[in-house]
């Protein structure tokens, strides 16, 4: 008489198998936000829904948000943050604690900014390495030099924001009268055209300021070690946001950008605390 089957091993390797193929939809999807993402980059609104990618999003009178996908030829991509600023409708300040740095959030709150980005460089002292200039009061003087490619971003005394390269008009401090400075490198875009620098290949996280063609401010940010710096200004020159001058901030572990305005908010922090910011309120 043949030997019954035992049916009971097999029954349980079907569950496991079954169970296995179901979990596999439990696992996140890769896809072009997963940049983004490890960077600790958040964009939404307060519900915590994100933002369609190529539209500019209303905040409130004056602020808008945008995220883009950027690709470079070398096949380098992020998914890039924007944020844009009528300079009738806003105020802009440096930020400057050298002896207490502060995380961005730590800066939102001590100043209740509707927007902040990482300003120019410091060393390991938390002192900013170029000109600093913070409510009127000058904390360093010494300026990048006017043959280099180093770039001034100041307000005047008559609220006026100034953002060029220090080549060929370097600061003078007998003629210009700044309420706030700081300073970056190297200049990506000048009067709508490629500012021509030396730099390496290096990619990294990217902090950008810059001045449309319609003389609105934007910061924009590359959370991801994405890009290299020459690989960001021709992204920056050959993108659809009609830039006329841009400068590069201090990037890699500074590079940070908050927003919050109305019902948006943006949040990508830095990994180290900043004691150089830009404010805007």
């Amino acid at each position: 008489m043949p030997a019954k089957l035992d049916l009971k091993p097999v029954f349980v390797l079907c569950l496991l198998v079954s169970f296995l193929l179901a979990s596999c939809d439990l696992l996140p999807s890769l896809d072009s936000n997963s940049a983004t993402a490890t960077s600790q980059a958040t964009v939404g609104d307060q519900s915590g829904n994100g933002i369609p990618l190529n539209t500019w999003i209303k905040a409130k009178t004056g602020v808008e948000i945008r995220q883009e996908h950027w690709k470079s030829p070398g096949n380098n991509e992020d998914i890039v943050t924007i944020a844009r600023f009528d300079l009738k409708q806003v105020h802009l300040s440096v930020g400057y604690q050298p002896d207490k740095p502060l995380s961005t959030s730590d800066w939102m709150k001590q100043t209740g900014a509707t927007a902040i980005i990482n300003g120019g460089y410091f060393d390991e002292k938390q002192t900013a390495t170029a000109l600093l200039i913070a409510d009127g009061q000058t904390y360093v003087g010494s300026s990048y030099s006017s043959t280099g490619d180093g770039g001034l971003l100041a307000v005047d005394q008559a609220g006026n924001v100034i953002l060029r390269a220090l080549k060929g008009q370097g600061y003078d401090p007998d003629t210009e009268q700044l309420q706030q400075a700081t300073e970056g490198a190297p200049m990506f875009i000048t009067n709508g055209q490629r500012f021509q620098f030396n730099a390496n290949a290096a990619s990294q996280r990217r902090s950008v300021i810059a001045i449309d063609k319609q003389g609105r401010l934007l910061l924009i940010v590359s959370p991801a070690m994405a890009f290299s710096l020459d690989e960001m200004a021709d992204l920056l020159l050959n993108s659809d946001l009609s830039i006329q001058t841009a400068l590069n901030l201090d990037g890699g572990s500074s590079t940070s950008l908050y927003v919050n305005s109305g019902n948006h908010k943006v949040t990508i922090d830095p990994y180290t605390p900043l004691p150089i910011v830009i404010i805007i309120k």
